[in-house]
């Protein structure tokens, strides 16, 4: 018997059920036409119909803001938004993808060392990720994969989208030429990998695990070779509320050096313990030392540290409180999140701005609307970007009317959760 076509399938509803656990019953029609136009435009690039579609979301910060590089805990969650593709292996010894809108980009399979006219860009998280599968045994030597890619994931919102793709391209590599024997936390520390070596960026790990794993996932970095990762179920609906990110309309480019400071004056502080990580200081000794600390690393460094202990044990209780049903004390968790970021990590304005503080503008925006209500903080890494807000469902198109009307149409991103990570849909 002839097997169908990936086209054929998808119009038959075989793919039906996937989509509905990705997207959810109100968005099936337009994930059937969204896939169905990703197997057309490969087939139109490629000269061949794919072989299967793959997707990664997006991810959402929900707890422990800048702790993972600090080997910290934190609570994140698969969204809704996705990056999609269809895709089939070739034989030609490059990796050739195709994102919608932009020039396509070629990766030679024999070539994986870092190249520096490469940093920032995709062709660096291709060759990244690649390189450390390959060095991890997978067979890519004589292999090759083409991919037609489209994103409903927002760059620069602070939803990772980056990070998206390099779960992304992990997965096809690891579903069609390793049989899948990557574990989802090891494709986060792929994709981490990728971004750090490859790349240019010090990222933590939290943006790949959130995307690989999908759902709602407490994780604590204390070893990173080994993160333990814990699966949370959370129905927003349930309990009231609606997940909003919105964005600010700041420029979000050229701050890796602003994300490079923290590191840098969070390393800093662990310099005079000789640590590495701060997750390695007790935070008695950090007390301890305070006047000698302000004086090597500088009081911004030491505020900055005081966030990280308060965030890592807020991210821990913010678990709890899912898991014990409490979503009042979570969103009061919240709160004290983002006054934390705000005072002590300072990552809501970008250093010496005063004309432009969009996110701070935004984040009092939202306070004054909910009066009380919900909740509001930075989200991601911050200084440019987006905001996170939780607002009670009779107000949300109250909310939304509002926030647009100072922000643009179509700034406010009501969002779902998504139960799984990177996924293979045929």
């Amino acid at each position: 018997m002839e097997r169908l076509s990936l086209e054929a399938r998808l119009q038959a509803g075989a793919l039906d059920g996937q989509l509905l656990r990705l997207y959810g019953p109100g968005r099936l029609e337009a994930a059937r036409t969204r896939c169905s136009g990703v197997i057309a435009n490969f087939t139109k690039v490629f000269g061949c119909p794919p072989d299967a579609l793959f997707s990664a979301p997006g991810r959402t910060e929900l707890g422990g803001n800048h702790t993972d590089h600090q080997h910290g805990r934190v609570l994140a969650a698969g969204i809704d938004l996705d990056i999609l593709s269809a895709a089939a292996p070739n034989q030609s010894g490059m990796i050739r993808i195709q994102s919608e809108g932009y020039p396509l980009l070629v990766v030679d399979l024999r070539d994986l060392a870092p190249r520096p006219e490469e940093t920032n860009t995709s062709a660096a998280l291709i060759r990244g990720v690649a390189a450390r599968l390959a060095a991890m045994g997978c067979p890519l030597q004589g292999a090759g994969l083409d991919a037609y890619i489209v994103s409903d994931v927002p760059g620069g919102s602070g939803l990772s989208s980056s990070a998206a793709f390099e779960v992304l391209i992990g997965t096809m590599l690891n579903d069609l030429f390793w049989g899948g024997r990557c574990t989802p936390v090891e494709l986060a520390q792929i994709g981490q990998y990728a971004e750090n070596t490859f790349f240019g960026k010090p990222c933590g790990l939290m943006d790949q695990t959130a995307s690989s794993v999908g759902g709602v996932v407490a994780i604590d970095f204390m070893d990173t070779s080994h993160p333990v990762v814990e699966q949370i179920s959370l129905d927003l609906h349930n309990a009231g509320y609606a997940l909003c990110i919105l964005d600010s309309g700041a420029d979000h480019a050229d701050l890796t050096e602003e994300y490079a400071a923290i590191t840098d004056e969070l390393r800093a502080v662990c310099r005079y313990f000789g640590k590495e990580v701060l997750r390695e200081v007790p935070e008695n000794a950090f007390m301890a030392a305070l006047p000698e600390i302000r004086k090597a690393a500088g009081d911004r460094a030491a505020l900055r540290a005081f966030h990280f202990y308060g965030e890592n044990m807020r991210a821990a209780a913010q678990a709890q409180a899912l898991k014990s049903g409490n979503f009042p004390e979570f969103l009061r968790l919240v709160r004290e999140s983002g006054h934390s970021s705000a005072l002590y990590l300072q990552n809501v304005i970008p250093t010496g701005q005063t004309a432009h503080q969009e996110l701070m503008l935004t984040l009092a925006l939202c306070d004054r609307i909910l009066s009380g209500q919900g909740a509001v903080r930075v989200h991601g890494g911050g200084f440019g970007g987006t905001a996170q807000a939780f607002v009670p469902l009779d107000l949300l198109d109250s909310f939304q009317l509002q926030t647009e009307a100072v922000l643009g149409i179509g700034s406010c991103h009501v969002l779902s959760i998504r139960p799984v990570g990177g996924v293979r849909l045929a």
